[in-house]
C-alpha cells in the first residue's frame, strides 16, 4: 500500500521526466477524479486503495506518452458545465468562453431574449449547450458533420439537460443552411490552423481531430465560405460571431467587411490575445 503523498510525488516525477508541462496540475486532476476527492492531499498519509492506485498509475503512464489529460479523464469543464470528451472531438478551451461572453453581451445590449442561434462546427457542443443554459428562451441548434464528434455532442446535450437541436450535416452545404433557416445570431469556432501550424502541433494536440483544426493553407477557408453562405440566413441586423487564431483578426475583419458586415467588435481572451469578433449584418 502507498500513501497519497508518496504516489502523488512519484507520478509528478514521472510526468516531469517525460517533459509534460504543468505536471503537478495534471496529477492533481487525475487524483481528484480517481479518488473522488477535490482535496486529495489534505490527507497525505492516507493509503490509496489498490484499484485506484492501479488506475492512477495507468493514467499517468498514458499521460507520459502525450495523451491529452482531458481525454484521460473523459470529461472537461466549460463555463462551469461538464462536457464529455474523448478521441474524435475537439477539447473545449477557456479561450472559447470569450465567444460566450460576446453572444451574451449582444443579447444584453439589444434586448434579445427569444431568439434563434445557430452554432456551426459545434464539436462537443460546448458553445451551443452553454448558450442554451444561459439563454433558456433561445432556440439553439448545433451543426456538426463528424461522425466521431456527434456522439459526444448528443451526449453533452442530454447530460446538461439542454434543449438543443442537433443537426448532423455539413456547414458548407447550401442544403444545411436552408435546413437551419433564418437566425438572429450565428456563432462558430471553425477550423483555423494554417498548413504551417499543422506541422508544429504538440503531441497532445496531434491527438485531436485534424478536421476540427485545419483551416486551409492560410487558415481562413472556413471564414470565407461560411461568411458568404450563412449571411443569407441572418435576419436583417443579425449577428455573426467567430473565434479565430492569433493574428488572424485583420484578415477575418476584411472578410466580414467584404460581405456587408458592420459594427465589428473584437475581444481578447484571458491571455490578452485578440480571439473573437462579433459583427452585424445590414443586408
Amino acid at each position: 500500500m502507498v500513501s497519497r503523498s508518496e504516489l502523488y510525488r512519484e507520478c509528478v516525477g514521472r510526468l516531469e521526466e517525460a517533459g509534460i508541462p504543468d505536471s503537478s496540475f495534471d496529477v492533481m486532476c487525475i487524483f481528484q477524479d480517481m479518488l473522488g476527492d477535490r482535496n486529495p492531499l489534505f490527507r497525505p498519509l492516507e493509503t490509496v486503495p489498490d484499484d485506484a492506485e492501479m488506475r492512477i498509475r495507468d493514467l499517468t503512464a498514458r499521460r507520459c506518452k502525450g495523451e491529452p489529460l482531458q481525454y484521460l479523464l473523459g470529461e472537461w469543464e466549460f463555463w462551469g458545465y461538464p462536457f464529455r470528451v474523448g478521441e474524435g472531438v475537439l477539447i473545449p478551451r477557456p479561450d472559447t468562453e470569450t465567444l460566450i461572453e460576446d453572444v451574451l453581451g449582444i443579447c444584453r445590449r439589444n434586448g434579445l431574449v427569444s431568439l434563434k442561434i445557430a452554432d456551426l462546427c459545434s464539436g462537443s457542443g460546448c458553445i451551443a449547450v452553454t448558450l442554451k443554459k444561459e439563454l433558456p428562451r433561445a432556440e439553439v441548434c448545433a451543426v456538426e458533420l463528424s461522425e466521431a464528434a456527434l456522439p459526444y455532442l448528443r451526449d453533452n446535450v442530454k447530460r446538461n439537460n439542454a434543449d438543443v437541436r442537433v443537426i448532423a450535416a455539413d456547414v458548407l452545404s447550401e442544403q444545411t443552411r436552408q435546413l437551419v433557416g433564418e437566425t438572429d445570431i450565428i456563432v462558430s469556432n471553425p477550423p483555423y490552423l494554417t498548413a504551417d501550424e499543422m506541422t508544429e502541433l504538440s503531441p497532445e494536440v496531434l491527438r485531436e481531430p485534424s478536421m476540427a483544426l485545419y483551416g486551409g493553407a492560410d487558415g481562413l477557408d472556413f471564414y470565407r465560405a461560411l461568411t458568404k453562405m450563412w449571411k443569407k440566413s441572418l435576419k436583417k441586423g443579425g449577428f455573426l460571431c467567430y473565434e479565430f487564431g492569433m493574428d488572424q483578426h485583420e484578415a477575418v475583419g476584411r472578410i466580414l467587411g467584404e460581405n456587408g458586415f458592420t459594427d465589428m467588435k473584437f475581444s481578447r481572451d484571458g491571455g490578452g490575445i485578440i480571439r473573437t469578433v462579433s459583427a452585424r449584418y445590414i443586408g
